[in-house]
């Protein structure tokens, strides 16, 4: 591809300028009309968040994304890079990216009217056009808009008066570009005061210099609604300038989270070449997250990001590696009691109310984990505590008088796969259960096997007892026995 080298060149090609919303709004235009995906593994917004963006850039506005953590706005905002031109020219050597067609700065003016159609162009890429700074309380108004810089002048032995005695901040500098400030209301308000010009008026003040700037820039802010309690807030007159806040959410439903979660986790490919994931296991671990954003020991202003699924889920797959690894076995299928491994994962993305400190971190993950456990046991059995009075058959009959036999079972966290089956194998009634209930054979059944086993505790039929590395179920009544006999022995 031969670009214009020269000014002349440039307005000899038939080159129409336009400005960076102007462009990002006939490329979605184009993109709309042939039915591509413009975001690209944005999964669970279709009908809700991605239109709204879409209508966004068609209004030309700029954009405010408002959302708890972990729910994709960094990633959206820098998805709308693919809606830019692969390249724009600049007057070579801008440090604003002048647009050879209609300078702004005062070294393109100064270097047109010298070399007029001889003016050399360079060509930006639209990787190149994208700015994203993280607001901090540390952030100057220098640092975006700009400031005098001293030793320019000293240097270039300009008076402080002189325009060229300016060294230029992060907005100036991402004019005819995307520029994207994430957790907004981070900034201090005296500083976002600072922007409010180039939202409406469209330039720049500074240091008392009558500058007018009329830069060409896409905003697209992000914030979370903890934000504006916490640390801060978007200062009114400035969220009045943003002309279209838009509303994230985390998945609505356990498929699209699997889907979220298999997307992004990151595994090796021995991992997914080895390690099998059931299934049941994967909506189990989903819904931990779900039931974290609904636990009373979290703070739900604080929410729950995808990323605990998706840590989750690696250290899942971490887990029955390492396990299959100490046994010298060449493939596994990760368990339940797998999930003790995923604890850490938990216990790092969510924040405790004061209850939940109280019972601690590892309880409220444990609480969790059960939970999940209970529910997705229900998805395919009976459930024990809403048995008719006088039913001919307990389903679980048979295991319960297993374990009523003073009969345990113990399940190693590292157990090979063949100590583990043996162990199930044990429980009388265990397999029966299963196969009966959801017509399945095989090594299949183990992980439902499991489950019932970890369901019947969640539901006070059993009792199970966590060591550091094993599980150990055994009848309920008979532990509270055990129990009286001790405090008589104290006695």
């Amino acid at each position: 591809m031969n670009l214009p080298k020269t000014l002349g060149e440039l307005k000899a090609s038939g080159y129409v300028p336009k400005t960076i919303k102007e462009e990002l709004r006939a490329n979605l235009i184009k993109k709309l009309q042939k039915d591509e995906n413009i975001f690209e593994g944005i999964i669970g917004f279709d009908d809700t968040v991605l239109p709204d963006i879409e209508r966004a850039v068609l209004s030309r506005h700029n954009i405010l994304l408002l959302g708890l953590r972990g729910q994709a706005k960094t990633r959206i905002a820098r998805m709308l890079v693919h809606l830019m031109d692969d390249f724009i020219p600049v007057v070579e050597g801008s440090e604003i990216n002048d647009d050879p067609l209609h300078p702004i700065s005062r070294y393109a003016k100064d270097l047109i009217g010298e070399m007029g159609d001889k003016t050399p162009v360079s060509w930006l890429a639209k990787s190149e056009r994208y700015v994203e700074k993280l607001a901090t309380p540390d952030v100057s108004v220098a640092d975006l808009i700009g400031d005098v810089d001293p030793i320019k002048a000293a240097s270039l032995k300009l008076a402080y008066s002189d325009e060229r005695v300016i060294h230029f901040g992060l907005v100036p500098r991402a004019n005819r570009c995307l520029f994207v400030i994430n957790e907004l209301p981070d900034l201090q308000p005296r500083i976002q005061v600072s922007l409010f010009n180039m939202l409406q008026e469209k330039d720049v003040q500074i240091r008392g210099f009558k500058l007018r700037l009329p830069l060409d820039i896409e905003f697209v802010f992000t914030a979370n609604p903890e934000d504006y309690t916490n640390r801060g807030s978007i200062i009114t007159p400035l969220k009045d300038r943003i002309e279209s806040q838009i509303l994230t959410h985390y998945p609505k439903t356990i498929e699209i989270s699997r889907k979220i979660t298999q997307q992004e986790a990151r595994l090796t490919e021995d991992q997914k070449a080895n390690i099998e994931v059931p299934d049941v296991l994967q909506t189990l671990l989903e819904r931990v997250s779900f039931e974290a954003r609904d636990s009373e020991y979290i703070d739900e202003k604080s929410g729950v990001s995808a990323r605990l699924s998706i840590s989750a889920y690696e250290n899942l797959v971490s887990t029955a590696e390492r396990r299959m690894l100490i046994n010298h076995e060449p493939k596994t299928r990760a368990r339940i009691t797998d999930f003790w491994g995923v604890v850490p994962a938990i216990t790092g993305k969510v924040e405790l109310v004061y209850e939940g400190e109280q019972e601690g971190p590892y309880t409220v993950a444990m609480a969790l984990i059960g939970k999940s456990v209970e529910k997705t046991f229900l998805d395919h059995f009976p459930n024990p505590e809403k048995l008719k009075r006088g039913q001919e058959k307990d389903p679980f009959g048979t295991i319960k008088a297993w374990f009523s036999g003073g009969n345990t079972l113990d399940l190693l966290n590292d157990s090979s796969d063949q100590d583990f089956f043996k162990a199930l194998d044990s429980v009388a009634g265990l397999r029966k259960l299963v196969e009966s209930s959801l017509n399945i054979k095989g090594e299949e059944a183990y992980v439902y096997m499991e489950l019932v086993l970890h369901a019947m505790a969640e539901f006070n039929i059993l009792n199970k007892e966590i060591l550091e590395s094993s599980l150990t179920f055994r009848d309920l009544l008979a532990n509270m026995l055990n129990d009286d006999m001790f405090d008589d022995y104290d006695e």
